[in-house]
């Protein structure tokens, strides 16, 4: 069996069938050749002859080598894919992974800042200064709608739909939605929009997008980066912050104000509730926290 051309088909399914990025498809490449030069030193040429036995040495091999949680998961996915494409295509008639269990993944719960961490960062950037209104712009809508930090930095003006309080988002997958923006973020896009954006941007270099650089191009995830740091650093934050960290407060402190995971769900634009869960238990933390600080039997 030509194992190296029936590996390129499945790459190849996978770009075209289920999109999958160039990292994913790279991953899945290495974790397949892996396994199919383990396949090649059992001397098995067909598909049909590996057993669930067989599979399981194999699955040993990868926990000898002592491969993260998260790899060996994607390395049971990509191994089934493998499996189900060979009989999708003629190429098999049985699946040895039909009953391979996947390694559970332990879930590591985000960091969260307090509302008043969150504030004081927001509060950091030097509004006198054309540059310093465009950073307070952005760290309000990206903790005032909880953004992606992809969604901020494509978001574009003829999607501020402002007088209605709302703006269009364009997620993961290219999925749309549309999200709330509270009276703040709406007040400092207003004022970069008309006091800073028109001394940045530059014609065409500018095209539609809201935040600029300042060389009048669309912001990068590493600028945006090196000046969350900046404001994190004069802030006296002492925990590590990254973009993301805004979305997770953003979804953490909704439900510490009693907003229903369901909403927050839509807000966040996750497509399964699961993926929201994770931030109940951050609030749950919380509320151990002030039972342990004031129930006087804690």
């Amino acid at each position: 069996m030509d194992w190296e051309n029936h590996l390129a088909g499945y790459l190849r399914h996978l770009a075209l069938e289920k999109g999958l990025s160039n990292n994913t498809l790279f991953s899945y490449e290495n974790d397949l050749a892996r396994y199919i030069r383990f396949l090649e030193e059992k001397k098995i040429q067909k598909a049909d002859l590996i057993t669930p036995l067989i599979l399981q040495k194999y699955i040993g091999q990868l926990y000898d080598i002592g491969l993260a949680s998260s790899s060996m998961a994607r390395n049971f996915s990509a191994i089934r894919g493998f499996h189900q494409y060979l009989i999708a295509n003629s190429l098999s008639h049985s699946d040895p992974s039909e009953l391979l269990e996947t390694p559970r993944l332990r879930r590591k719960l985000p960091q969260v800042l307090s509302v008043q961490e969150v504030i004081e960062i927001i509060k950091q950037p030097d509004t006198g200064d054309i540059l310093g209104i465009r950073d307070r712009a952005m760290l309000e809508v990206l903790y005032g709608c909880g953004l992606r930090i992809s969604e901020l930095l494509t978001l574009k003006i003829n999607h501020l739909y402002l007088d209605d309080e709302v703006i269009r988002i364009l997620g993961k997958g290219s999925k749309e939605r549309f999200t709330p923006i509270g009276e703040e973020a709406i007040h400092w896009i207003r004022y970069y929009l008309s006091r800073s954006r028109p001394h940045i941007a530059k014609g065409t270099t500018s095209r539609n997008i809201v935040f600029l650089n300042r060389q009048g191009k669309p912001m990068t995830r590493m600028g945006f980066w090196k000046i969350l740091r900046k404001y994190v650093v004069s802030a006296r934050v002492p925990l590590d912050v990254h973009p993301h960290t805004f979305r997770h407060c953003f979804a953490t402190h909704l439900l510490d104000n009693g907003a229903d995971l369901r909403s927050v769900q839509e807000l966040l634009g996750h497509a399964d509730i699961s993926t929201t869960q994770i931030y109940t238990h951050v609030s749950n933390q919380q509320l151990a926290k002030i039972y342990k600080k004031y129930h006087p039997r804690s």
